[in-house]
């Protein structure tokens, strides 16, 4: 019984060594020196601030105007008017003859201030009917 206690007593004894070894923040290089790992937490990382190719809707409206095309350029504008059932679905206006249009309801309403992708535009008796991708609200 008195080897069996001994011996159980050096086990717990290397098994407790080898846990703290295991566990250290220190790691030991080649030549001998220690490297502190440096400690981290996980942060959830801030979004980025979006910037917009057009932060000035009449720059994008200007920019149509001269017939350059904007597919892909993002755009963030204030809603002036809400137009929840016209003939191109939910159409969002903003700018003299802008109108950002989707088949689906884009949870916006007049004020609220949003950036957008632009997916197509079509010229439709003097005013921009766009349609567009990646709809975000801006606070």
């Amino acid at each position: 019984m008195v080897k069996f206690k001994k011996a159980f007593s050096i086990g717990a004894t290397i098994l407790a060594a080898l846990t703290i070894a295991g566990c250290s923040n220190n790691k030991t290089t080649s030549k001998g020196s220690t490297n502190k790992s440096v400690k981290t937490t996980h942060q959830q990382k801030k979004p980025k601030p979006k910037v917009a190719d057009y932060p000035n809707i009449k720059d994008a409206e200007a920019a149509l105007s001269k017939g350059k095309n904007l597919k892909g350029k993002t755009v963030q504008f204030k809603i002036k008017k809400f137009e929840p059932q016209s003939s191109f679905g939910y159409n969002m206006e903003t700018g003299k003859h802008l109108n950002f249009v989707s088949p689906e309801n884009p949870n916006a309403k007049k004020g609220d201030t949003v950036f957008l992708k632009i997916k197509k535009v079509k010229s439709v008796l003097g005013s921009f009917v766009i349609t567009y991708t990646d709809l975000s609200k801006v606070n």
